[in-house]
Order: C-alpha cells, then structure tokens, then sequence
C-alpha cells in the first residue's frame, strides 16, 4: 500500500464526517449546535477540502506529473495547520487534548507524506 494511502483515507474520513454531521466535529473543540451558517462552513472547509484533498491523493499516482506537488502541497497544508495550533499554544498558553492529538496527526501525516518524495 502506497504511503499516499493512509492519508487520503484520513481526509476522507475528516470529509464524510464533517459533511455527514457537522455539530459532531466542532463538538470535539467544545462547540455546541451551530447555526446553519456555521453548519455549511463546517461542511465547505472540513467536508468539501477533506473529501478533495483525500481524492486527489487517491489520484496522485496515477498522475506522475503532478504526483510530488500533490504532495508538497498538502504536506504543507498539514504543516500550515500545526503551526497555527502551535501559534495557539503560544498565544493561549494551553494546548487541550483534542487539539493537541490533530496537531500530532497533522505533523505525522506530513512526515509521512514528505517521506514519499
């Protein structure tokens, strides 16, 4: 199985919960019900990206002209999103459980993307 493989699934299971219950990922965050505003911002950034992202890994080794800046790319996106967390703790001074496991997934996920190349 290639190493592209268990990240993929990941944005795909991250897009298909987000798209398929909305409240349930801001619930891991302590956010209540949301709006339905909020609802369909969730399903758009979470949902559509994570399902998007998730095929076009799927996709990139079918396609070696794009294959290593598929990579990159969403390898820096997972790093761009741990340093926000990590920007977090310092302004924060805290880093709760939830946000604290995303952010080892996120720089896991990358290592093992970048690791392909």
């Amino acid at each position: 199985m290639s190493a592209l493989m268990p990240v993929a699934l990941a944005f795909l299971a991250m897009g298909a919960v987000a798209i398929a219950a909305p409240d349930r990922v801001l619930a891991l965050v302590d956010v209540p019900r949301l709006p339905w505003a909020a609802r369909s911002e969730v399903r758009a950034v979470y949902g559509g990206f994570g399902l998007a992202v998730g095929g076009l890994l799927l996709a990139a080794p079918a396609l070696p002209a794009w294959r290593a800046g598929i990579v990159v790319t969403v390898a820096v996106a997972l790093l761009g999103m741990a340093g926000g967390r990590l920007a977090g703790l310092l302004l924060d001074r805290r880093l709760p459980a939830w946000p604290a496991g995303f952010l080892a997934t996120e720089l896991l996920l990358a290592a093992l993307l970048l690791s392909t190349l």
